[in-house]
Protein backbone atom coordinates (compact mmCIF):
# COMPACT_ATOMS: atom_id res chain seq x y z
CA UNK A 1 0.00 0.00 0.00
CA UNK A 2 1.29 3.47 -0.92
CA UNK A 3 2.35 6.06 1.61
CA UNK A 4 -0.67 8.14 2.61
CA UNK A 5 -0.80 11.55 4.25
CA UNK A 6 -1.55 9.84 7.59
CA UNK A 7 1.88 8.13 7.37
CA UNK A 8 3.63 11.52 7.37
CA UNK A 9 3.84 12.94 10.87
CA UNK A 10 4.82 16.51 11.71
CA UNK A 11 6.65 16.61 15.05
CA UNK A 12 8.34 19.14 17.30
CA UNK A 13 11.97 18.88 18.36
CA UNK A 14 13.57 18.48 21.76
CA UNK A 15 17.02 19.12 23.18
CA UNK A 16 16.39 16.59 25.96
CA UNK A 17 17.62 13.02 26.06
CA UNK A 18 20.28 11.16 24.15
CA UNK A 19 18.38 9.95 21.07
CA UNK A 20 15.54 10.93 18.79
CA UNK A 21 11.91 9.97 19.33
CA UNK A 22 12.30 9.37 23.08
CA UNK A 23 11.12 12.62 24.73
CA UNK A 24 8.11 14.92 24.41
CA UNK A 25 8.12 18.63 23.59
CA UNK A 26 4.80 20.40 23.88
CA UNK A 27 5.81 23.91 25.02
CA UNK A 28 5.37 26.43 22.18
CA UNK A 29 8.62 28.27 21.51
CA UNK A 30 10.81 25.47 22.90
CA UNK A 31 11.34 23.43 19.73
CA UNK A 32 15.04 24.33 19.55
CA UNK A 33 16.40 21.45 17.49
CA UNK A 34 18.70 18.48 18.23
CA UNK A 35 16.27 15.50 18.27
CA UNK A 36 12.81 14.67 16.94
CA UNK A 37 10.36 14.52 19.83
CA UNK A 38 7.48 12.10 20.30
CA UNK A 39 5.03 15.03 20.17
CA UNK A 40 3.05 15.60 16.99
CA UNK A 41 2.14 19.07 15.79
CA UNK A 42 -1.63 19.26 15.80
CA UNK A 43 -3.24 20.78 12.73
CA UNK A 44 -5.37 23.89 13.24
CA UNK A 45 -4.26 24.37 16.84
CA UNK A 46 -2.98 27.77 17.93
CA UNK A 47 0.52 28.00 19.41
CA UNK A 48 1.48 24.46 18.45
CA UNK A 49 4.99 25.55 17.38
CA UNK A 50 5.35 29.26 18.20
CA UNK A 51 3.96 31.21 21.16
CA UNK A 52 2.00 34.42 20.60
CA UNK A 53 3.93 37.46 19.42
CA UNK A 54 3.88 40.03 22.23
CA UNK A 55 3.33 43.72 21.56
CA UNK A 56 6.99 44.46 22.35
CA UNK A 57 8.18 41.67 20.03
CA UNK A 58 5.92 42.97 17.26
CA UNK A 59 7.12 46.58 17.54
CA UNK A 60 10.75 45.37 17.54
CA UNK A 61 10.15 43.17 14.43
CA UNK A 62 11.36 40.20 16.46
CA UNK A 63 12.65 37.10 14.63
CA UNK A 64 11.99 33.62 16.10
CA UNK A 65 13.14 30.18 14.96
CA UNK A 66 11.61 26.78 15.65
CA UNK A 67 12.53 23.28 14.46
CA UNK A 68 10.01 20.74 13.30
CA UNK A 69 10.44 17.30 11.76
CA UNK A 70 8.71 15.37 9.01
CA UNK A 71 8.58 11.70 10.05
CA UNK A 72 7.89 8.92 7.54
CA UNK A 73 5.91 6.55 9.75
CA UNK A 74 5.15 4.04 6.98
CA UNK A 75 6.21 0.51 7.91
CA UNK A 76 8.23 -0.23 4.76
CA UNK A 77 8.09 2.40 2.01
CA UNK A 78 10.46 5.29 1.31
CA UNK A 79 9.05 8.75 0.60
CA UNK A 80 10.87 9.69 -2.59
CA UNK A 81 11.57 13.16 -3.95
CA UNK A 82 9.83 14.95 -1.06
CA UNK A 83 9.29 18.71 -1.22
CA UNK A 84 8.48 21.14 1.61
CA UNK A 85 6.63 24.42 1.13
CA UNK A 86 4.30 26.87 2.83
CA UNK A 87 0.87 25.96 1.52
CA UNK A 88 -0.89 28.74 3.44
CA UNK A 89 0.10 31.85 5.38
CA UNK A 90 -2.22 34.39 6.97
CA UNK A 91 -1.95 37.70 5.20
CA UNK A 92 -1.18 40.85 7.19
CA UNK A 93 0.58 39.07 10.04
CA UNK A 94 4.08 37.79 10.65
CA UNK A 95 6.28 36.72 7.74
CA UNK A 96 7.44 33.10 7.69
CA UNK A 97 10.14 31.24 5.81
CA UNK A 98 11.42 27.65 5.95
CA UNK A 99 14.80 25.99 5.60
CA UNK A 100 16.20 22.48 5.72
CA UNK A 101 18.62 21.47 8.45
CA UNK A 102 22.04 20.40 7.12
CA UNK A 103 21.87 17.14 9.14
CA UNK A 104 19.61 15.79 6.39
CA UNK A 105 17.59 12.60 6.78
CA UNK A 106 18.26 10.44 9.85
CA UNK A 107 16.75 7.38 11.54
CA UNK A 108 14.05 8.53 13.98
CA UNK A 109 15.89 6.99 16.98
CA UNK A 110 19.36 8.21 16.08
CA UNK A 111 21.68 9.08 18.98
CA UNK A 112 23.53 11.59 16.78
CA UNK A 113 22.01 15.07 16.65
CA UNK A 114 19.28 15.11 14.02
CA UNK A 115 19.28 18.91 13.71
CA UNK A 116 21.25 21.94 14.78
CA UNK A 117 20.61 23.09 18.35
CA UNK A 118 19.93 26.75 19.09
CA UNK A 119 20.37 28.50 22.45
CA UNK A 120 16.96 30.19 22.39
CA UNK A 121 14.09 30.97 20.02
CA UNK A 122 15.82 34.14 18.76
CA UNK A 123 19.05 32.39 17.68
CA UNK A 124 19.34 31.46 13.99
CA UNK A 125 20.31 27.83 13.34
CA UNK A 126 23.73 27.39 11.78
CA UNK A 127 23.89 26.27 8.15
CA UNK A 128 20.20 26.81 7.34
CA UNK A 129 19.14 28.89 4.34
CA UNK A 130 15.59 30.24 4.50
CA UNK A 131 13.12 30.90 1.70
CA UNK A 132 9.36 31.17 1.31
CA UNK A 133 8.24 28.67 -1.34
CA UNK A 134 4.46 28.62 -1.75
CA UNK A 135 4.05 25.77 -4.24
CA UNK A 136 5.17 22.15 -4.38
CA UNK A 137 7.03 22.77 -7.64
CA UNK A 138 9.00 25.58 -5.99
CA UNK A 139 9.38 23.73 -2.70
CA UNK A 140 12.56 22.78 -0.91
CA UNK A 141 13.88 19.40 -2.07
CA UNK A 142 14.44 16.94 0.76
CA UNK A 143 16.47 13.75 0.29
CA UNK A 144 14.42 10.54 0.13
CA UNK A 145 13.03 9.66 3.57
CA UNK A 146 13.08 5.91 4.28
CA UNK A 147 10.47 4.29 6.53
CA UNK A 148 11.14 5.20 10.16
CA UNK A 149 13.27 8.22 9.28
CA UNK A 150 12.97 11.97 9.79
CA UNK A 151 14.14 15.26 8.28
CA UNK A 152 14.33 18.57 10.17
CA UNK A 153 12.71 21.73 8.81
CA UNK A 154 13.33 25.09 10.47
CA UNK A 155 10.65 27.78 10.47
CA UNK A 156 11.62 31.44 10.77
CA UNK A 157 8.93 33.86 11.97
CA UNK A 158 9.49 37.59 11.59
CA UNK A 159 7.13 40.03 13.29
CA UNK A 160 6.34 42.92 10.97
CA UNK A 161 5.07 45.59 13.39
CA UNK A 162 1.53 45.24 12.05
CA UNK A 163 -1.74 45.74 13.90
CA UNK A 164 -2.67 42.89 16.26
CA UNK A 165 -3.99 39.86 14.39
CA UNK A 166 -5.87 36.95 15.92
CA UNK A 167 -5.19 33.46 14.50
CA UNK A 168 -2.06 34.38 12.53
CA UNK A 169 -0.68 31.16 11.05
CA UNK A 170 1.39 29.36 8.44
CA UNK A 171 0.97 25.82 7.14
CA UNK A 172 4.06 23.83 6.16
CA UNK A 173 3.34 20.93 3.85
CA UNK A 174 5.49 18.01 2.69
CA UNK A 175 4.64 15.73 -0.23
CA UNK A 176 6.58 13.18 -2.19
CA UNK A 177 6.21 10.01 -4.20
CA UNK A 178 6.35 6.33 -3.39
CA UNK A 179 7.20 3.21 -5.34
CA UNK A 180 3.91 1.47 -4.50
Amino acid sequence: MAISSSDLLYKTSTTAGSAGNTNTQTVAGSSLGKYVSTSSITTATLNNLFPDVTGDENSASNVDYQCMFIHNNHATLTLTSPKAWQSAETSGGVDCAIGLDPAGVTAKGSSSAQAATIANKNTAPSGVTFSGPTTKSGGLSIADIPAGSVAAIWVRRTASNQAALDNDSVTVRVEGDTSA
